[in-house]
């Protein structure tokens, strides 16, 4: 959204430019100076208006314009290195932009050197590309014109010119993407012409919130905290931590308010740790991240590490040095920084059972491209993991009512361990979709889960042990209900081995378009994943278009793939009077040749088939979130509003049936 309302204001603004009702906040002057008989120096200097700033001249991909110096005519001269300025640079997280941005206030200074090889016959002329902001609104790119040399008396000269801010257009080589498919190619302006507006004034018909999306992490996060609470590094420390407290001080309520305190600071501790990741990261790039090969393996290996060390065969400890030095801080400091010190010793101490549950946790958070899920994800973990602490601390003889420590905290943690390797496999089936290897299809990824939910069925009923397991003389209740849970689990999935949906993990599993041998009739495939092949056959038929945005990483596409599209209604309707075009954002198929396109004025190159449908949805609809459905007209005009994560089937017919309804009016 944000964005979106940068990218509204830049068009306001060009357009209040256009009539010349803008003041125009950079100052620009060059000037050229000797350094000695062959060489001289371009300075160039920019007073920058209070409260405005002008971006430097490295940024990050994906950002505003960088100041770029372009050299349109050398002649009789050549370019000694490459632009500098020794001017003081800020740099500031920019929540506009989501990245870490440097930029000028108040002025700046740049130079340029440049070899002549005759001081009378040379000529030098180019423009400085630039573009800044101030705290409410940016200005579009804009262009400060230099020359020097024979066409300004041959004389070193001085100028003190102000730029005319100037519009960047649009130089995206889309003729590039057409150079295989002359049936469309005439057509090819007017099906990648933005259609935002358009889009908007039909509202929205649904969608998931970037707040239900935070919901779901935090209720992800606090579930991991439940479960970590149960693990032999935490649960035994519950009793020690609040029995310590409650005999630190003889005033009980003193020791109560310490011992909440002590929750409070495990909650910070773990906040700071999930602001740090996407600090440091970024949510574009950890989004980026999501469907990455190297990242996904990578994750992949780190989970079947982790349920490898939770199976026993060997324990992930931090240096006792590092606990040892935290737990001498705790004794020799006193008062508020005491507590923070004790709770950082629990947080190390506990590493070996929290890390893996952790680090599941932080990957699901990053993969959602949320700023703030790592950080959300953390905070519902720690106040699973704080609140038993401040709760025992008030109610201290609830401690007596605690189930001893024992086997079953082992037991815990194996079934982590399958939980965790049933895990690891997703990882792997996103990075084997984008890039087509074709190791994981949909029978492999089901067979692997069924043995898995089958040898935990097996293991809870004591006939599986592990090296650190005590001996089980009878089961339990609560493990023999988890055990029928478990069989439950894994023959529910065998008759997806021969095509049935399984829409309850239909968010997990690759989808059925990955399946040799399928029985299933019922699922709904696209009819292209090709945009300009699916508007000719949509123009050929006279027949409206359902885009669908998606990924092979997107858990909510595979939802609603799995319980909206198989509904007879839905299925009857894209089927029979759509044309369904489905286009994956983060497929690696390199494209025939890199094009390069600018996109807010900064210059981006599209080499993967997922670049070039990921920016068709960001230029022409203004989105960048899947699953993304848009209705439209074999021409490319929308003709209803788009429609995001919402598995109610009903408005999804409604949805559908209104554009059909608008379809007929277009045509009338």
């Amino acid at each position: 959204m944000r964005k979106l309302l940068f990218l509204f204001s830049v068009i306001l603004l060009s357009a209040f430019t256009a009539f010349g009702q803008i003041e125009e906040p950079f100052h620009w002057s060059s000037k050229i100076v000797d350094v000695d008989s062959s060489t001289k120096e371009i300075q160039y200097s920019v007073e920058i208006d209070k409260g405005w700033h002008l971006y430097s001249l490295d940024l990050p991909d994906g950002g505003p314009q960088p100041t770029k110096f372009v050299f349109e005519k050398l002649e009789g001269a050549k370019l000694l290195g490459k632009p500098i300025s020794d001017s003081k640079l800020i740099t500031h997280f920019d929540k506009q932009f989501e990245m870490n941005l440097s930029w000028y206030v108040k002025s700046a200074r740049f130079s340029q050197q440049v070899k002549i090889g005759d001081p009378k016959k040379y000529s030098i002329s180019g423009y400085v590309k630039y573009m800044g902001c101030n705290d409410k609104t940016c200005l579009p790119p804009s262009e400060f014109a230099f020359s020097f040399g024979e066409k300004t008396s041959n004389q070193p000269t001085s100028q003190s010119v102000e730029s005319q801010p100037a519009i960047a257009k649009d130089t995206t080589q889309t003729d590039t993407f057409f150079a295989n498919e002359s049936s469309v190619a005439n057509t090819t302006q007017d099906l990648w012409k933005p259609v935002i507006e358009e889009l908007h004034a039909f509202g929205n018909a649904g969608g998931i919130t970037a707040e239900t999306s935070f919901l779901w992490i935090f209720i992800f996060g606090f579930l991991g905290g439940l479960l970590a609470l149960m693990t032999p590094c935490v649960w035994p420390l519950i009793p020690m931590t609040v029995s310590f407290f409650l005999k630190r001080s003889q005033d009980r309520k003193k020791a109560v308010r310490q011992a909440i305190t002590y929750g409070v600071a495990i909650i910070v501790i773990y906040l700071t740790l999930g602001l740090a990741i996407t600090a440091i990261f970024g949510a574009s790039a950890l989004n980026d991240l999501s469907t990455n090969a190297v990242f996904n393996v990578l994750f992949f290996g780190l989970l079947v590490l982790f349920a490898v060390s939770f199976f026993g065969a060997f324990e992930l400890v931090l240096p006792s040095s590092w606990t040892n030095k935290l737990d001498s801080k705790a004794d020799a400091t006193s008062g508020l920084l005491s507590i923070f010190f004790m709770a950082f010793t629990l947080s190390l101490v506990s590493f070996s059972c929290t890390g893996p549950i952790i680090g599941t946790l932080l990957v699901q958070a990053a993969s959602m491209g949320n700023l703030f899920g790592p950080a959300i994800g953390m905070f519902g973990f720690s106040l699973a993991l704080a609140i038993p602490f401040a709760l025992f601390a008030l109610f201290p003889s609830w401690l007596k009512q605690l189930p001893k420590s024992g086997g079953w905290l082992n037991s815990v943690k194996v079934v982590l361990g399958f939980l965790e390797l049933a895990l690891a496999f997703k990882f792997l089936s996103v990075a084997d979709l984008a890039y087509g290897w074709h190791i994981l299809d949909r029978e492999v990824f089901l067979v692997l889960w069924i043995v898995i939910f089958a040898l935990l069925g097996v293991y809870l009923l004591g006939k599986l042990k592990l090296p650190h397991d005590s001996d089980l003389p009878h089961v339990s209740v609560p493990r023999l209900f988890l055990s029928i849970v478990s069989f439950a689990f894994a023959l529910y999935m065998v008759p997806g081995l021969w095509g049935a949906p399984l829409k309850a993990i239909s968010a997990f599993a690759p989808p059925l378009t990955t399946q040799d041998f399928n029985l299933y009739k019922n699922e709904v495939h696209a009819k292209f994943d090709n945009y300009e092949a699916g508007m000719a056959y949509a123009k050929a038929n006279n027949k409206p278009v359902m885009i669908d945005f998606s990924g092979f990483g997107c858990v909510n596409c595979r939802k609603m793939e799995a319980s909206v599209w198989t509904d007879p209604k839905v299925k009857s309707i894209l089927e029979n009077d759509y044309v369904l075009i489905t286009l994956f954002v983060d497929d690696k198929t390199a494209l025939p040749e890199v094009v390069t396109i600018n996109e807010n004025g900064t210059e981006r190159k599209l080499r993967t088939l997922g670049d070039k449908w990921s920016y068709l949805q960001r230029h022409k609809f203004g989105a960048n979130a899947q699953p993304f459905y848009v209705l439209l007209t074999p021409y490319g005009m929308p003709i209803g509003p788009s429609y995001a994560y919402d598995e109610n089937v009903e408005k999804y017919v409604q949805f559908l049936q209104g554009g059909l309804m608008q379809f007929k009016l277009v045509k009338q």
